[in-house]
């Protein structure tokens, strides 16, 4: 059985919102790998235009962590669609 797993959720508007949006994923995948943490997924989306987002994937029990350390924007429940 596979945990439940929590998309944290960063937001970027504006004429530069795809850059800094594939930048901040950068420093995400950084991040998520000298955490070690496991089958992290992270990518970009676009929203609109002037709206992007970067995310990370990450484990229900190590949320809080990186919640506090890196303070999404927001949060949903990562479903995996087949």
């Amino acid at each position: 059985m596979t945990s439940e797993r929590l998309k944290l959720i960063w937001d970027f508007h504006g004429p530069d919102a795809e850059k800094t949006a594939t930048h901040h994923r950068f420093h995400l995948i950084e991040y998520a790998a000298n955490k070690k943490l496991e089958s992290p997924i992270s990518d970009v989306e676009k929203i609109s235009e002037q709206h992007y987002i970067a995310y990370l994937v990450v484990d229900r029990n190590k949320m809080p962590a990186v919640r506090d350390a890196l303070k999404p924007h927001r949060g949903q429940l990562y479903k995996v669609t087949s």
